[in-house]
Protein backbone atom coordinates (compact mmCIF):
# COMPACT_ATOMS: atom_id res chain seq x y z
CA UNK A 1 0.00 0.00 0.00
CA UNK A 2 1.63 3.58 -0.93
CA UNK A 3 0.63 6.08 1.65
CA UNK A 4 0.22 9.84 -0.36
CA UNK A 5 1.87 11.27 3.35
CA UNK A 6 4.80 9.11 3.16
CA UNK A 7 5.35 9.61 -0.78
CA UNK A 8 5.07 13.35 0.18
CA UNK A 9 7.73 13.02 2.70
CA UNK A 10 10.21 11.34 0.83
CA UNK A 11 9.44 14.05 -2.60
CA UNK A 12 10.51 16.36 0.36
CA UNK A 13 13.45 15.09 1.36
CA UNK A 14 15.26 14.35 -2.20
CA UNK A 15 14.17 18.16 -2.96
CA UNK A 16 15.75 18.97 0.46
CA UNK A 17 19.02 16.81 -0.56
CA UNK A 18 19.24 19.12 -4.14
CA UNK A 19 18.76 22.32 -1.76
CA UNK A 20 21.51 21.04 0.42
CA UNK A 21 23.96 20.33 -2.31
CA UNK A 22 23.07 23.40 -3.65
CA UNK A 23 24.01 25.43 -0.42
CA UNK A 24 27.06 23.58 0.00
CA UNK A 25 28.29 24.43 -3.34
CA UNK A 26 27.66 28.30 -2.85
CA UNK A 27 29.73 27.44 0.31
CA UNK A 28 32.58 26.64 -1.72
CA UNK A 29 31.96 29.48 -4.22
CA UNK A 30 32.75 31.84 -0.85
CA UNK A 31 36.11 29.96 0.15
CA UNK A 32 37.29 29.98 -3.00
CA UNK A 33 36.22 33.70 -3.05
CA UNK A 34 37.73 34.23 0.16
CA UNK A 35 41.21 32.35 -0.99
CA UNK A 36 41.20 35.19 -4.24
CA UNK A 37 40.34 37.93 -2.30
CA UNK A 38 42.65 37.67 1.63
CA UNK A 39 45.87 36.69 2.35
CA UNK A 40 44.16 34.53 5.30
CA UNK A 41 42.12 32.52 2.83
CA UNK A 42 45.05 30.16 2.20
CA UNK A 43 44.31 29.02 5.95
CA UNK A 44 43.84 24.94 5.66
CA UNK A 45 40.99 24.82 8.23
CA UNK A 46 38.57 26.35 5.72
CA UNK A 47 39.14 23.99 2.96
CA UNK A 48 39.30 20.67 5.73
CA UNK A 49 35.70 22.20 6.85
CA UNK A 50 34.42 22.44 3.31
CA UNK A 51 35.57 18.95 2.33
CA UNK A 52 34.19 17.67 5.44
CA UNK A 53 30.87 18.90 5.12
CA UNK A 54 30.94 17.79 1.44
CA UNK A 55 31.40 14.11 2.25
CA UNK A 56 28.34 14.56 5.49
CA UNK A 57 26.00 16.41 2.68
CA UNK A 58 26.87 13.65 -0.07
CA UNK A 59 26.08 10.99 2.65
CA UNK A 60 22.86 12.62 3.93
CA UNK A 61 21.53 13.24 0.11
CA UNK A 62 22.36 9.49 -0.35
CA UNK A 63 20.13 8.73 2.56
CA UNK A 64 17.33 10.99 1.72
CA UNK A 65 17.30 9.14 -2.01
CA UNK A 66 17.09 5.71 0.05
CA UNK A 67 15.81 6.12 3.40
CA UNK A 68 16.28 2.95 5.45
CA UNK A 69 14.89 1.99 8.98
CA UNK A 70 18.05 -0.15 9.76
CA UNK A 71 16.82 -2.25 12.63
CA UNK A 72 13.52 -3.63 10.59
CA UNK A 73 15.18 -3.59 7.72
CA UNK A 74 12.43 -1.35 6.24
CA UNK A 75 12.93 0.61 2.99
CA UNK A 76 11.23 2.76 0.84
CA UNK A 77 13.50 1.67 -3.24
CA UNK A 78 13.87 -1.84 -3.82
CA UNK A 79 17.75 -1.87 -4.47
CA UNK A 80 20.60 -3.23 -3.15
CA UNK A 81 21.73 -0.05 -2.41
CA UNK A 82 18.99 0.28 -0.66
CA UNK A 83 20.80 -2.07 1.98
CA UNK A 84 21.16 -1.53 5.77
CA UNK A 85 24.70 -2.63 4.91
CA UNK A 86 25.13 0.03 2.30
CA UNK A 87 23.20 2.68 4.37
CA UNK A 88 24.75 1.89 7.91
CA UNK A 89 28.63 2.57 6.01
CA UNK A 90 27.04 5.53 4.09
CA UNK A 91 26.25 6.86 7.03
CA UNK A 92 29.25 5.71 9.30
CA UNK A 93 31.26 7.76 7.31
CA UNK A 94 29.29 10.53 7.22
CA UNK A 95 29.22 11.47 10.64
CA UNK A 96 32.85 10.96 11.68
CA UNK A 97 33.51 13.55 8.67
CA UNK A 98 30.35 15.74 10.57
CA UNK A 99 32.15 14.76 14.42
CA UNK A 100 35.25 15.82 12.75
CA UNK A 101 33.95 19.32 11.91
CA UNK A 102 33.04 19.74 15.60
CA UNK A 103 36.09 19.16 16.82
CA UNK A 104 37.98 20.72 14.26
CA UNK A 105 35.73 24.28 15.38
CA UNK A 106 36.70 23.61 18.85
CA UNK A 107 40.70 22.97 18.56
CA UNK A 108 40.50 26.01 16.26
CA UNK A 109 38.50 28.33 18.86
CA UNK A 110 40.39 26.87 21.87
CA UNK A 111 43.76 27.38 19.67
CA UNK A 112 42.93 31.06 19.46
CA UNK A 113 41.82 31.31 23.18
CA UNK A 114 45.11 30.09 23.98
CA UNK A 115 43.00 27.75 26.59
CA UNK A 116 44.48 24.35 26.68
CA UNK A 117 41.41 22.40 28.64
CA UNK A 118 39.04 23.01 25.63
CA UNK A 119 42.13 21.84 23.41
CA UNK A 120 41.99 18.91 25.50
CA UNK A 121 37.97 18.84 25.22
CA UNK A 122 38.12 18.72 21.22
CA UNK A 123 40.27 15.55 21.34
CA UNK A 124 37.96 13.49 23.07
CA UNK A 125 34.93 14.38 20.62
CA UNK A 126 36.44 12.22 17.61
CA UNK A 127 36.56 9.09 20.12
CA UNK A 128 33.40 9.25 21.66
CA UNK A 129 31.76 9.49 18.44
CA UNK A 130 33.63 6.59 17.07
CA UNK A 131 32.38 4.63 20.35
CA UNK A 132 28.89 5.63 19.36
CA UNK A 133 29.09 4.57 15.65
CA UNK A 134 30.16 1.13 16.87
CA UNK A 135 26.83 0.76 19.06
CA UNK A 136 25.01 1.82 16.32
CA UNK A 137 26.72 -1.41 14.20
CA UNK A 138 25.93 -3.21 17.23
CA UNK A 139 22.26 -2.26 17.57
CA UNK A 140 21.97 -2.75 13.63
CA UNK A 141 23.53 -6.09 13.49
CA UNK A 142 22.11 -7.59 16.79
CA UNK A 143 18.55 -5.53 16.45
CA UNK A 144 19.17 -4.76 20.09
CA UNK A 145 17.48 -1.23 20.16
CA UNK A 146 19.65 0.05 23.77
CA UNK A 147 22.54 0.02 21.71
CA UNK A 148 21.08 2.55 19.75
CA UNK A 149 19.99 4.71 23.20
CA UNK A 150 23.81 3.92 24.15
CA UNK A 151 24.82 5.43 20.69
CA UNK A 152 23.00 8.31 20.66
CA UNK A 153 23.87 9.42 24.47
CA UNK A 154 27.07 9.36 23.33
CA UNK A 155 26.17 12.07 20.64
CA UNK A 156 24.58 13.92 23.18
CA UNK A 157 27.81 13.88 25.10
CA UNK A 158 29.99 14.45 22.00
CA UNK A 159 27.60 17.81 21.43
CA UNK A 160 27.13 18.41 25.35
CA UNK A 161 31.47 18.64 25.77
CA UNK A 162 31.63 20.65 22.71
CA UNK A 163 29.32 23.20 24.00
CA UNK A 164 31.30 22.79 27.60
CA UNK A 165 34.46 23.87 25.74
CA UNK A 166 33.46 26.39 24.14
CA UNK A 167 32.08 28.04 27.30
CA UNK A 168 35.71 27.12 29.16
CA UNK A 169 36.54 29.57 26.01
CA UNK A 170 34.46 32.25 27.05
CA UNK A 171 33.04 35.35 24.77
CA UNK A 172 35.42 36.86 22.15
CA UNK A 173 34.28 38.75 18.69
CA UNK A 174 33.24 35.77 17.26
CA UNK A 175 29.83 36.26 15.31
CA UNK A 176 29.49 32.40 15.09
CA UNK A 177 30.27 31.72 18.99
CA UNK A 178 27.08 32.20 20.58
CA UNK A 179 24.85 30.51 17.41
CA UNK A 180 27.53 27.43 18.07
CA UNK A 181 26.27 27.41 21.98
CA UNK A 182 22.54 27.48 21.24
CA UNK A 183 22.71 25.04 18.15
CA UNK A 184 24.62 22.44 20.63
CA UNK A 185 22.13 22.85 23.77
CA UNK A 186 19.57 22.46 21.21
CA UNK A 187 20.57 19.44 20.05
CA UNK A 188 21.73 18.31 23.03
CA UNK A 189 18.43 18.50 24.52
CA UNK A 190 16.80 16.87 21.56
CA UNK A 191 18.70 14.16 22.28
CA UNK A 192 17.93 14.02 25.74
CA UNK A 193 13.79 14.75 25.44
CA UNK A 194 13.32 12.64 22.22
CA UNK A 195 15.62 10.40 21.10
CA UNK A 196 17.08 8.37 23.98
CA UNK A 197 13.63 8.06 24.98
CA UNK A 198 12.85 6.89 21.65
CA UNK A 199 15.09 3.96 21.45
CA UNK A 200 15.01 2.99 25.14
CA UNK A 201 10.94 2.23 24.94
CA UNK A 202 11.80 0.36 21.68
CA UNK A 203 13.89 -2.11 23.91
CA UNK A 204 11.44 -1.96 26.57
CA UNK A 205 9.23 -2.76 24.03
CA UNK A 206 10.80 -5.62 22.38
CA UNK A 207 11.61 -7.10 26.06
CA UNK A 208 8.22 -7.29 26.88
CA UNK A 209 7.52 -9.40 23.62
CA UNK A 210 10.36 -11.44 24.06
CA UNK A 211 12.22 -10.36 20.89
CA UNK A 212 15.34 -12.72 20.07
CA UNK A 213 18.33 -10.61 18.86
CA UNK A 214 20.45 -11.75 16.52
CA UNK A 215 24.67 -12.71 16.87
CA UNK A 216 26.58 -10.36 15.26
CA UNK A 217 27.55 -13.08 12.44
CA UNK A 218 24.24 -13.56 11.86
CA UNK A 219 23.55 -9.85 11.74
CA UNK A 220 26.06 -9.32 9.13
CA UNK A 221 24.60 -11.60 6.26
CA UNK A 222 21.02 -10.70 7.23
CA UNK A 223 21.81 -6.78 6.53
CA UNK A 224 23.22 -7.45 3.41
CA UNK A 225 20.38 -9.60 2.12
CA UNK A 226 17.17 -8.64 3.88
CA UNK A 227 14.97 -5.89 3.32
CA UNK A 228 11.62 -4.54 2.87
CA UNK A 229 9.81 -2.66 0.77
CA UNK A 230 7.23 -0.75 2.37
CA UNK A 231 5.36 2.94 1.74
CA UNK A 232 3.24 2.62 4.67
CA UNK A 233 3.14 5.44 7.44
CA UNK A 234 2.58 3.42 10.08
CA UNK A 235 6.01 1.98 9.23
CA UNK A 236 7.72 5.49 9.06
CA UNK A 237 5.92 7.81 11.14
CA UNK A 238 7.93 7.49 14.06
CA UNK A 239 10.71 8.10 11.71
CA UNK A 240 9.70 11.02 10.35
CA UNK A 241 10.67 13.30 12.73
CA UNK A 242 14.71 12.82 13.41
CA UNK A 243 15.13 12.02 9.52
CA UNK A 244 13.79 15.23 8.69
CA UNK A 245 15.62 17.05 11.29
CA UNK A 246 18.79 15.01 10.50
CA UNK A 247 18.17 15.93 6.49
CA UNK A 248 17.75 19.81 7.29
CA UNK A 249 19.37 21.31 10.20
CA UNK A 250 21.90 18.68 10.80
CA UNK A 251 23.18 19.27 7.22
CA UNK A 252 22.65 23.22 7.20
CA UNK A 253 25.05 22.98 10.60
CA UNK A 254 27.10 21.33 8.59
CA UNK A 255 27.54 23.67 5.96
CA UNK A 256 27.29 26.50 8.48
CA UNK A 257 30.68 25.32 10.24
CA UNK A 258 32.34 26.12 6.49
CA UNK A 259 30.95 30.20 6.74
CA UNK A 260 31.94 29.89 11.08
CA UNK A 261 35.25 28.80 9.67
CA UNK A 262 35.90 32.12 7.81
CA UNK A 263 35.71 34.13 10.52
CA UNK A 264 37.43 32.20 12.65
CA UNK A 265 40.26 32.93 9.77
CA UNK A 266 39.66 36.79 9.77
CA UNK A 267 40.19 36.68 13.69
CA UNK A 268 43.54 35.60 13.14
Amino acid sequence: MRSHATAWWHTSLRAIAALNVALWSLAAVAVTREHTLTPVGTDPAWYTQLLLSAVYVAGCAFRSFLPVIDIPRVVLIDSRLSSVLVGRSVATVAELCFAAQWALVLHRAAALGGNPVAQAMSLAVIPLIVLAEACSWYAVLTTEQRAHAVENSLWGLAAALTVAGLLVIGPHELAAYPSMIAGGILYVAFIVVYDVPMYWSRWRADQARRHECLSVVDGIADVSRRWTVSYRWEDWRDEVPWMSLYFTFGVWSSIWLVHASLAFGHSN
